[in-house]
């Protein structure tokens, strides 16, 4: 039964992940959290950090993740396989549709409608992020805190990493071991 609801799970957060892996991240949320509680927000968080580091698909990589934490080896295929089969079969229709169609202006106008939709899916994402990045509860949310909320060694290795992403376009792979490495010491002291 467990394999059957991840297989669900996964297979509508990809059936609706219009907009590749960050569009997705919502709707792994709702899913993992809210719906089967299968992750804290934390854990959650951690699945972030994790799937950005590994090579391949945030959605896929989250899958796996969360997948094998809720049931092994088997749940991680069970979990990626859901969460690839709804692109394979809409790739499949869409690209057939597409090419016969493509010079329609309804088609247009159809993908210039879905643009904001996929962009405000990324930005909450993001600061979903960026709240559990920035504030010392889980539960603090822009809308609801108190500067004593605010964890400012949190906010400090996040003003400078983006500085140095910004001004110096360092390498995201060199900002993420060092402030990794900032954060096992800053922790152990």
């Amino acid at each position: 039964m467990i394999l059957f609801q991840i297989f669900i799970s996964f297979f509508l957060i990809g059936l609706f992940s219009i907009g590749g892996g960050y569009a997705a991240l919502p709707l792994i949320e709702h899913q993992v959290i809210e719906v089967h509680n299968w992750l804290s927000l934390l854990e959650f968080a951690d699945l972030l950090t994790i799937s950005q580091m590994t090579p391949g698909p945030i959605a896929l990589n989250a899958a796996t993740f969360v997948g094998t934490k809720v049931a092994g080896l088997p749940g991680a295929i069970i979990a990626t396989l859901g969460c690839i089969t709804p692109s394979c079969i809409i790739v499949l229709v869409l690209s057939y549709f597409y090419f016969k169609y493509k010079n329609l202006n309804s088609i247009q106008g159809i993908l210039k409608g879905i643009r904001p939709a996929v962009v405000s899916l990324i930005a909450s994402a993001g600061l979903s992020i960026l709240a559990l990045a920035i504030f010392k509860n889980e539960n603090v949310t822009f809308f609801n805190f108190k500067l004593n909320d605010i964890n400012n060694v949190s906010v400090i290795l996040t003003l400078v990493s983006l500085f140095f992403l910004r001004k110096f376009k360092a390498d995201p792979m060199h900002i993420i071991v060092v402030t990794g490495i900032a954060g096992i010491i800053i922790k152990s002291i």
